[in-house]
């Protein structure tokens, strides 16, 4: 059987993908979830063109928090405090490769720097760097757009319904 679920026999091609459903996310379950992960990619701007980088993070009231050396590509979203920040993408996601079932989120808004010292301190103990380079700073991702779905098998009950909630 392929990956993509097409069995192969005989010169005769057949789908034998089992019974998948999308369901949409509602922004607090996906924002959740991403709560449960500590690796995602993070989108951005560089040169005009988008660029990703996997990053380590963590969900702090709702807010990504990733953080920065000040010589890496990262540390040019770096912006004076009066402006409102730069537009990033934070993606995070868990899809089993035999299966294919799980969640991907993506969320947008603006990328900040964390200007408290006391904060910044705080982040550099929750968030080990996964790189032998010192981490000087970090970003607050501030989500507008959250939007998320997961693949469940079909017939599956959503979790909220499977819990007694509607």
């Amino acid at each position: 059987m392929d990956q993509d679920g097409t069995q192969r026999a005989g010169g005769q091609v057949r789908d034998t993908t089992p019974a998948r459903r999308m369901r949409e996310l509602d922004r607090a379950e996906a924002l959740r979830l991403v709560a449960t992960v500590s690796l995602g990619r993070l989108v951005f701007t560089q040169h005009a063109l988008p660029a990703v980088r996997p990053v380590n993070h963590l969900v702090e009231d709702g807010d990504i928090i990733i953080r920065i050396h000040d010589d890496g590509v990262l540390a040019s979203l770096v912006v004076p405090v009066d402006v409102p920040g730069v537009v990033v993408a934070y993606e995070a996601d868990v899809i089993d490769p035999d299966t294919h079932l799980g969640w991907s989120v993506v969320v947008t808004g603006y990328a900040r720097p964390v200007t408290d010292a006391d904060e910044v301190e705080r982040f550099a103990e929750l968030l080990r760097p996964w790189v032998a380079q010192p981490m000087a700073g970090a970003l607050r991702i501030c989500p507008d757009l959250v939007t998320g779905f997961r693949l469940e098998a079909e017939g599956a009950r959503p979790a909220s319904a499977a819990l007694g909630r509607s």
